[in-house]
Formats: C-alpha cells, structure tokens, sequence
C-alpha cells in the first residue's frame, strides 16, 4: 500500500481527476443537445474566464501578459480545437471522439519541426502513421462516423497541435492562469456573440447543468495545470490517456455506446501509438539530460 501511495504523488492524483472531470464535463456536453454549439461554448469558457480573472487580480498578476500576438494566436487556436471538439462529442460515440483528439501530438509534432526546428526521431514519424492507420481503421467498421464527422474530429486535433506548439513558442514567460484567461475571454467573447441568434432560454435544471459544465471544466484546467507544476510532463503525460478509459466506460454507461473489435482495435491504435511516443520521448529527455552532465563533469 505505502509503495502505491509512493506512486500515486499529488501531482498524479491531480491529473487523474482532472481526467474524470473533463470526461463528465463531456458527458453534460453530450446531453444538452437542445443548445446550440455556441451557446455550450460560452457557458463552459465564461465561467473558467471569470475564475481566472478572479484569480490574476488576487494575486496582481497583470491581465495583459508579455507575448500578446502569441497570447492571442494561442486563444484563437484554442477556441476553433475546443468548438470543433465539442461538436464531434455531440455528433460520434464519446470515446471515438476522444481518441480523435489525443491525435494532437502527432500535429504537435509536425508543427515543431516547422515553427520549432524541433528534431523528430523516424521510429515517432512510424508511430503517428500507426495511429493514423487507426483513424482510418476507426472510421472505416465504424458506421457511426460519417466523413464529415471525421474531418471535424482530425481538424480540431490539428488545431490543438497548433495550441501546443504556440504554447511552447510562449514558453515561460507568461503565468498559466494569464494564458489560460485569453483562451476563455476569448472564446467567451466569440462564442458570446455567434451565440446571439441560436439562443435558448435555459430551465432551472438546465441552467444548472449548463453551470455545473463549466465549473467541471474550470477545475479540469486547474487540476490538469497544478500536476503540470508539480511533477515532470514525461511524468505526467501518460496519465491524460486514462482520459479515453474513462469516456470508453462512461459512454457505454450513459449513452450504451459500443464498438466493434475492429474499430475498438483503431482506438488502441490511435492511444497506444501516442502513449508509446511519451515514452520515446521522455527517454530521449533522459538522454540529454545525462550527455549534459556527462559533457559537464569532463570539463571540470
């Protein structure tokens, strides 16, 4: 028990629940067909911006931040991922959809090589083609999934690979909440605004689920950013997979949603692929770090 507790640190335990709480968030989403698209959006990114703000006026952190144009271009990426992966949730089985997002590493990847002059190792260049080959494998025994469906799912994975990449080109300079504020004002201000002639006045009840959405997604984020703050990303970044367990679970409880052994097989591609690339990737951290302290210790 005491080695489980040893492995399960704090920052672990976050991202696992942050996990949960983005899946049920999803699972709101899902439910509350009767409201259009936008009007999701808004309620689920004007909580978490109004929380932020709270927050950077708190503690004096200035709203406006440093790298404003990258700030800005990170929240307009943002905005389009999130709208199309909410989209794809209401339109596809929950766990297809998920997996179709966690395709955004292999787009990170891409995007890096170009923006970043990142180098990438041709095993990682087999893995993403493997998860791709999942993708078509997904869509190709799962007549759920129409082409049009798949196109909004893989775009709005492109579009979070751009968010990572512009995050890294950000680096450190600015706070986590001031980045997170831009995503959300943003979004809420867009959303705010194409929402107008699709609005639909809530009940009681859904009034509060619309609420309860957006608080879920606004401690998701907090949950997800204070694991990042705690522990290592190569640490971390295995565990934000458990997020496609817990929609497989959830959506055959909530919605009776099951897949065929073919398309259960893309899935594991997809994931499988993606969680082997973390691994690659945190050796290859390891490495450095090791050659740099190996070059250091020769020079003293």
């Amino acid at each position: 028990m005491n080695k489980l507790t040893d492995y399960l640190t704090p920052g672990i335990r976050y991202i696992i629940l942050a996990g949960l709480f983005f899946v049920t968030m999803q699972i709101i989403i899902k439910e509350l067909t009767q409201f259009h698209l936008f009007q999701i959006v808004f309620f689920r990114s004007a909580i978490t911006s109004l929380a932020a703000m709270t927050y950077l006026r708190r503690n004096n952190i200035s709203m406006l931040g440093n790298k404003r144009s990258l700030l800005i271009l990170r929240a307009l990426f943002g905005v389009i991922a999130m709208t199309l992966f909410f989209a794809t949730i209401q339109r596809i089985p929950l766990g297809a959809a998920v997996s179709l997002k966690y395709l955004s590493p292999l787009f990170t990847a891409v995007f890096a090589v170009i923006w970043l002059q990142e180098k990438v190792r041709p095993i990682q260049w087999l893995l993403f083609a493997l998860a791709f080959s999942g993708v078509f494998l997904l869509k190709g025994f799962d007549f759920r999934i129409d082409p049009f469906n798949l196109l909004l799912g893989v775009t709005g994975a492109v579009f979070a690979g751009l968010v990572y990449v512009t995050i890294r080109k950000i680096g450190s300079s600015e706070h986590s909440m001031v980045i997170i504020n831009y995503f959300m004002l943003t979004a809420s201000v867009l959303s705010g605004i194409a929402m107008i002639p699709f609005w639909v006045t809530p009940t009681l009840p859904e009034l509060a689920a619309l609420l309860i959405m957006g608080a879920l997604g606004y401690f998701a984020q907090v949950f997800m950013t204070r694991s990042l703050q705690m522990e290592p990303a190569s640490r971390i970044a295995p565990f934000r997979y458990l997020e496609v367990v817990y929609s497989l679970i959830l959506g055959f409880l909530f919605f009776k949603e099951s897949y065929t052994l073919l398309s259960f097989m893309g899935i594991v591609l997809i994931v499988g692929s993606m969680v082997v690339n973390v691994f690659l990737k945190n050796t290859d951290q390891k490495n450095t770090v090791a050659q740099h302290a190996g070059a250091v210790e020769v020079k003293k």
